[in-house]
């Protein structure tokens, strides 16, 4: 389970570009997360950072910390910080006077209940966006894929949205979201942009920027390296515009990753543009099986992500359950499909890889755990033990007092 590394020959240090602070910026991104205030799906708090001391040792890194956004909210994931502020963003764009957040709490639904919001969803994103558009009082419609499970579909329908199921992947997904909201005067709330849709992927990504916002607030030493979950590419250069805004010439070094069989990134990388994957696209990493890369995104990750990874499928499932065990110098934690591929990328480098990298006993590098177990009956059967047992496990183990980092 040999991780592929390619190294991106346009990664760039410097300060960060005008061009991007123009869509993404530290200041936004505050003013986004002040809108998710009081809304009760996201607790303000923020989601914890986890020191992991003994897969830090064993990999010959100074430190390894995961940041645990299956703990996000009752959602499961981060993609409760990216769809719901899209939708505000494209309500105050038509109503400017109102407040952000009055548009989640419902104060103006009565005026919403003609206003429709679609998307394409491999499961979490749609979650989020219907939960926003319930609270909003708004109708949502989410189209889903051949691939994602009745598990998942059941989860978006009980938050009151129309579910269209389409066959082939996720790109036939957002092609008939596409095509769907121009026939019904419907609006798009997507992660992933194409040609004439790039504000409200925008959007989104800059509510990820948060969960950056809050890794640096936890550890204000900061970070020499970060890994990153592929996809479209909206998580990673919502974070990655954080770290760059903030840090300027002195960002970490970023590593993405994605399935072996859906490497759009990857392929991006190679060509010098936004492209297609070369495999299947599906993958057990369900968030992460996109065969085409948002041209959005892509403006952000081709100057500033270092390497580009590929994984197994296999190598995340054994990560999953490697982080379900916990020890007694780290707490047992609920990481899914997609959360756990940063340590599988991490675990199956080369020396020669880490060496390039920098990934050594100075590194001192950051994870996230993009998801719970976000399908139960999914996880249970991949790891072995359902999840609520492994977060009883989680939440009566005490870090020993030498990890003084330890979070739970």
């Amino acid at each position: 389970m040999i991780t592929t590394c390619f190294l991106n020959p346009r990664a760039q240090r410097g300060a960060y570009p005008d061009a991007l602070a123009a869509v993404l910026s530290p200041a936004q991104g505050a003013r986004y997360a002040a809108w998710l205030v009081g809304w009760p799906r996201v607790p303000d708090a923020p989601t914890p950072l986890v020191s992991l001391p003994a897969r830090a040792e064993r990999l010959g890194l100074g430190a390894l910390a995961l940041k645990d956004e299956g703990r996000r909210s009752m959602l499961g994931s981060f993609k409760a910080l990216g769809a719901p502020v899209a939708l505000v963003a494209e309500v105050l764009r038509s109503h400017p006077t109102w407040e952000g957040p009055g548009v989640l709490a419902g104060r103006y639904a009565e005026a919403l209940e003609g206003f429709t919001v679609i998307s394409a969803t491999d499961g979490n994103h749609g979650r989020s966006l219907a939960a926003a558009a319930q609270d909003a009082g708004c109708r949502c419609v989410i189209v889903l894929h051949a691939e994602v499970s009745e598990e998942r579909e059941a989860a978006i329908a009980a938050l009151g949205a129309k579910i269209v199921r389409v066959s082939g992947n996720y790109d036939a997904s957002v092609a008939e979201a596409a095509r769907l909201a121009e026939a019904e005067g419907w609006q798009v709330i997507s992660d992933t942009s194409y040609a004439g849709y790039e504000q409200i992927p925008g959007d989104v990504m800059q509510g990820y920027s948060r969960i950056a916002a809050e890794a640096l607030a936890q550890a204000p030493e900061g970070f020499s390296h970060v890994v990153l979950q592929g996809g479209v590419g909206g998580l990673a250069a919502g974070v990655v515009s954080e770290f760059w805004g903030r840090q300027g010439a002195d960002r970490p070094t970023v590593l993405v990753v994605e399935p072996v069989q859906a490497d759009c990134l990857l392929q991006s990388a190679r060509e010098g543009r936004a492209a297609s994957a070369t495999g299947s696209v599906d993958s057990v990493m369900a968030g992460l099986a996109c065969g085409e890369a948002s041209p959005l995104a892509w403006r952000f990750l081709e100057s500033s992500v270092d390497a580009f990874l590929t994984i197994e499928d296999d190598a995340a499932i054994a990560a999953m359950r490697r982080l379900a065990e916990g020890s007694d110098r780290e707490p047992p934690l609920v990481v899914g499909e997609c959360g756990a591929a940063g340590l599988a990328a991490l675990e199956g480098l080369r020396a020669e890889d880490r060496a390039a990298l920098g990934l050594d006993e100075t590194a001192s590098v950051l994870l996230i755990n993009t998801e719970g177990a976000t399908a139960p009956a999914v996880y249970a059967a991949l790891v072995g033990e359902s999840a609520e047992a492994v977060a009883a496990r989680r939440d009566a183990w005490h870090p020993p007092s030498s990890n003084p980092r330890s979070a739970s």
